[in-house]
């Protein structure tokens, strides 16, 4: 019995040895796997042989000890080290290790794995997956680019695919006007020459009016009509010393000399409302009233904004019937006046195209305490046939500072195009100043603006928090993802399944989904790669000592062989 027993328990122990063999060999094997993690085999005893359970203490006797024989040993588990590997750099921004306990989730065939080796690449789809084509898994964005932590979808990086332009919604203009400089009294006042309605009539008797039909416009004396049906009329000016594209319309046989009136006004945006009121000009005629253009006497009559950069001119070929200029002489008795800047900058619409964008200027009044000045925007982007897009005040105290007026609010039409429309830009003219000298005179300029051009996506990298960062070719940056993690209450209990991928066990629990740099799933380094955990020299050790443990089972074996065969020569 005990030689049968000592047999049986030595068998057991080659056993057991042969299984640290086997797990140390894989732990030496995976050194080089990324994100592995090492194991260990642990074990203990079986049941014993009882030959005796002892005795307690008597008067006579001090008792006995049970007398026990082993019945050799068991593995209990095989635990893995989840410890943290080693951390290498990598060249790739797509490489990825975590620092902490948490697990990157792939998805797989199978359903969800879970994994350390970081050693990922785009595919075809632009999605980020693993060396099998499992795809990681994490959160997306909305159309702000804010992430949507709702949901798991599949990391996707669409580089050299992903074209944004984004929209400008603030623009911030910087300068100085010169607040002691000339204040504007007046604008520009054009007169045309004066017309009749009627063929070979006279404009002392029968001038034009506003009502008048286009097709009943004669020059003084003339029988031949200025504008025939289905001419088109097209009327381009000077405003500023700047040229402004033309503007057109169709003449019908409802078409008024006030259809007219509205291209010319629309063409050199004169602004005739405002907070506060836009000022009467002094000359116009036949009494002073608003900027604009409107018909005194036959005649046509422009009047213009205050301010130099407003001044207009209206030269001979500026208005036109299917590209021949209409022999109507303009003008001009009375130019614009008033301290003034100008400057033209370039916004963008939610398709990334440039809206051109004029501001000018105009210092309005003065007091012993204030400076008031109005600005003027408008843009020969804009998709209604009138440039003017919006006008305003800004006060400067004694001291040159913005004391109110220093922000506004204007739309441009973009309702000819695809893209969204009206834009709504707020104007930031805080950082302006009221003090200038003489010499310096007054200056405006774009200080900055938030909007850009279409870009390509050209690269990308991820913070610690597992945000994808994409940067594109026009200078901008915007989210396009984060990374997911996920944590177990009990590691030891995930079921390998090869491809250095886990899964739920039994004993695991379900996987708790975090963003790296929370609830202790740990953070992530990018362009790195976590090595495995195999401690080669501790291994080679166990190696050595569960050889010696099996040779030391094996010569067990061999010297119950002997014993057996003493027995079996007694026998004879």
């Amino acid at each position: 019995m005990g030689l049968t027993s000592a047999l049986n328990t030595s068998l057991n122990g080659l056993t057991l040895n042969e299984t640290t063999i086997d797990v140390v060999g894989n732990n030496i094997a995976n050194a080089g796997t990324n994100g592995f993690k090492a194991s260990k085999a642990l074990f203990a005893t079986q049941l014993s042989r009882t030959l005796s359970v002892g005795s307690s203490p008597s008067g006579t006797n001090g008792g006995t000890n049970p007398r026990q024989v082993g019945l050799g040993a068991t593995t209990v588990s095989i635990s893995k080290d989840f410890s943290q590997g080693s951390i290498t750099n990598s060249t790739s921004p797509s490489d990825l290790a975590i620092q902490g306990d948490g697990f990157f989730i792939v998805d797989g065939p199978d359903g969800p794995a879970y994994t350390r080796d970081g050693g990922f690449q785009l595919n075809l789809d632009n999605d980020l997956v693993n060396s099998q084509g499992f795809r990681v898994q994490g959160y997306g964005v909305d159309a702000e680019s804010n992430i949507l932590t709702t949901n798991l979808a599949n990391v996707n990086i669409p580089v050299g695919a992903l074209n944004v332009a984004v929209e400008t919604e603030n623009v911030s203009i910087t300068g100085a006007i010169l607040t002691t400089g000339e204040v504007a009294t007046q604008g520009a006042h054009i007169l045309s020459e004066a017309l009749t309605n009627t063929s070979g009539g006279s404009a002392t008797t029968n001038p034009i009016v506003s009502t008048t039909l286009l097709t009943s416009v004669f020059e003084d004396g003339s029988t031949t009509a200025l504008f025939t049906n289905g001419q088109v009329v097209s009327f381009s000016g000077n405003k500023g010393g700047r040229t402004t594209p033309p503007e057109s319309l169709t003449v019908t046989a409802t078409t008024t000399v006030a259809d007219l009136l509205t291209l010319i006004d629309d063409t050199l945006g004169i602004t005739s409302t405002g907070t506060p009121t836009i000022p009467n000009d002094p000359n116009k005629l036949p009494a002073p009233g608003l900027p604009g253009v409107d018909v005194v006497n036959g005649q046509i009559q422009i009047t213009g904004n205050t301010g130099t950069a407003n001044d207009l001119l209206v030269g001979a070929g500026d208005l036109t019937v299917d590209g021949t200029s209409v022999p109507i002489v303009f003008t001009k008795d009375q130019a614009a006046d008033g301290e003034s800047a100008v400057t033209d900058f370039v916004v963008f619409d939610s398709l990334g195209q440039e809206v051109a964008v004029r501001m000018a200027t105009v210092l309005e009044s003065t007091s012993n305490t204030a400076s008031n000045v109005r600005w003027y925007l408008d843009s020969v982007d804009d998709s209604d046939a009138n440039i003017e897009l919006a006008n305003g005040h800004i006060v400067f105290d004694g001291e040159g500072n913005v004391t109110s007026g220093g922000t506004a609010t204007f739309a441009i039409d973009r309702a000819l195009t695809a893209a969204f429309s009206p834009m709504q830009i707020t104007l930031d003219m805080t950082a302006m100043s009221g003090l200038s000298t003489p010499t310096a005179g007054s200056s405006i300029s774009l200080q900055s603006q938030d909007g850009s051009a279409p870009g390509t996506l050209t690269s990308f990298g991820i913070t610690e928090t597992g945000v994808i960062n994409g940067i594109f070719d026009n200078g901008i940056s915007r989210t396009l993802g984060q990374i997911a993690l996920a944590r177990f209450a009990n590691p030891q209990g995930l079921l390998e399944a090869g491809a250095n991928t886990f899964r739920e066990g039994v004993g695991s629990g379900p996987p708790f989904v975090v963003s790296p740099g929370s609830f202790g799933g740990g953070t992530i380094r990018s362009g790195a790669i976590e090595l495995s955990n195999t401690d080669v020299g501790r291994n080679l050790v166990e190696l050595i000592v569960a050889s010696t443990n099996y040779r030391g089972n094996a010569r067990v074996i061999s010297s119950v062989q002997e014993l057996v065969d003493e027995l079996l020569v007694l026998g004879r």
